[in-house]
C-alpha cells in the first residue's frame, strides 16, 4: 500500500548560472525581495537592495532600473511637498526629506551607487508584487498621468487604479531587459513573483494580478535569453499551501515560509562548496550575536579566541569576504 501524501512538493532544479562568492547581486522589487536580500547579506554576499526603496508594480520597477542604467539625476522639479516633507513619486518614503536638498541627496546618491553596482553585477533579482497601477489624475496637479511607486499618504481621490494587461507587461519587461543587457551583457536576471497577498485590492483582484504577472514573466523567459524564473510564489502558495505559514495579517509569509523559500533558493543557485562557506559564515555571525551569561569568564574568553582564529583563517582563505568588522569585534571583547 502506497504512503499517503499530505502535500505536493515542488522539486528544485539546479540553475545553469549559479550564485557564488564573490558575485555581485542586486535585488529590486517588493518587500519579499528584502527578506531574501537580508539572508544574502547575513551570509556576506555583496548585495544592493532596492535603491529606490520597496517597489510593488512592474512599471515602477522598470522606471527605477532605467534610472540606474542612465544614472538619472533628480532635481527639485521631481519633488512635491506633502505631510511636512519633500517626496518623490518614484521613490519609497525613506527617501523623503525635511528639505529638498536632503531628499535629493538621498535619491541621487542611491542612484549613483546603483549605476556603478549594476554595471558590474552578476545577478539581478526582480520580484514583482502586483500588476495594479496607481496613476495620478487631474486632482493631483501637474503630475497627472504618472504611475506612482508610493502614495506617500496622499488623498485617495488623487489616484486612478488600472490593471496592466499581460501584453502591456510583457512589452515593458522586454524593453527593460534589452536595456539591462546592453548596459551589462554578463547580467543574469532572475524573475520572481512575490507570494505577499495584496488584499487592499481584494482576493479576486489579487489573483487576477498575480495571474498577469506569472503569464507575462513566463512568456518573457521563453522568448528572451539571460533570464530565468524562480518559483518563490509557487513554493509558498502551492508547496506550503497553508495559512500557518503566514503572519497574523494573513498577507505576508512568516519566518518559516521565507526560510523555506531561502532553502530552495540555495539548492537551486548555490553549489556544495558555496553552501559550505555560507555555513561557516553563519556560524561566525551567530557567534557575534551570542549573549554570554558571564561575560569575561574564562570560558567566554576561550569562545572569543576560538572564533577570532576561525574568522582570521577564513579571511586569509577568502580575502574578498568582508570580515574585518567581525575580527575587530572578537578582538575588542577579548580581555587584555
Amino acid at each position: 500500500m502506497s504512503a499517503i501524501k499530505f502535500k505536493l512538493t515542488l522539486p528544485t532544479k539546479t540553475a545553469e548560472n549559479g550564485i557564488a562568492y564573490p558575485d555581485k547581486i542586486m535585488l529590486v522589487g517588493s518587500c519579499f525581495t528584502e527578506n531574501i536580500g537580508a539572508k544574502l547579506q547575513f551570509h556576506l554576499f555583496e548585495t544592493l537592495q532596492n535603491p529606490h526603496g520597496i517597489l510593488f508594480n512592474p512599471v515602477s520597477v522598470r522606471n527605477a532600473l532605467m534610472d540606474y542604467i542612465h544614472g538619472k539625476v533628480y532635481t527639485r522639479e521631481d519633488l512635491f511637498f506633502l505631510n511636512d516633507v519633500w517626496n518623490c513619486w518614484h521613490h519609497h518614503s525613506r527617501f523623503s526629506g525635511v528639505t529638498q536638498e536632503e531628499a535629493l541627496q538621498k535619491i541621487n546618491n542611491s542612484i549613483a551607487t546603483a549605476h556603478d553596482f549594476l554595471k558590474k553585477a552578476n545577478h539581478l533579482v526582480i520580484t514583482l508584487g502586483s500588476a495594479w497601477l496607481y496613476t495620478l489624475n487631474e486632482q493631483a496637479g501637474d503630475s497627472h498621468g504618472m504611475v506612482v511607486a508610493n502614495n506617500h499618504k496622499a488623498p485617495s481621490h488623487w489616484f486612478t487604479k488600472k490593471l496592466l494587461t499581460p501584453n502591456e507587461l510583457l512589452l515593458s519587461l522586454q524593453q527593460v531587459q534589452k536595456a539591462l543587457l546592453a548596459f551589462n551583457p554578463k547580467l543574469n536576471i532572475i524573475y520572481t513573483i512575490s507570494p505577499v497577498r495584496h488584499l487592499r485590492e481584494g482576493l479576486v483582484e489579487n489573483n487576477r494580478s498575480k495571474a498577469i504577472l506569472i503569464q507575462a514573466v513566463h512568456e518573457l523567459v521563453e522568448k528572451e535569453s539571460n533570464c530565468v524564473y524562480f518559483p518563490a510564489y509557487e513554493y509558498v502558495i502551492d508547496d506550503l499551501r497553508d495559512y500557518r505559514f503566514y503572519s497574523e495579517d494573513l498577507v505576508h509569509p512568516n519566518y518559516l515560509a521565507t526560510n523555506y523559500v531561502w532553502e530552495r533558493l540555495m539548492e537551486t543557485y548555490m553549489n556544495a562548496s558555496t553552501q559550505a562557506l555560507m555555513k561557516q559564515i553563519a556560524e561566525i555571525q551567530l557567534a557575534i550575536s551570542h549573549k554570554p551569561f558571564f561575560e569575561g569568564s574564562s570560558e567566554h574568553q576561550k569562545f572569543l579566541l576560538s572564533y577570532l582564529e576561525k574568522t582570521q583563517q577564513l579571511a586569509n582563505q577568502f580575502p574578498h569576504l568582508s570580515l574585518q568588522n567581525h575580527i575587530q569585534f572578537f578582538k575588542s571583547h577579548i580581555a587584555k
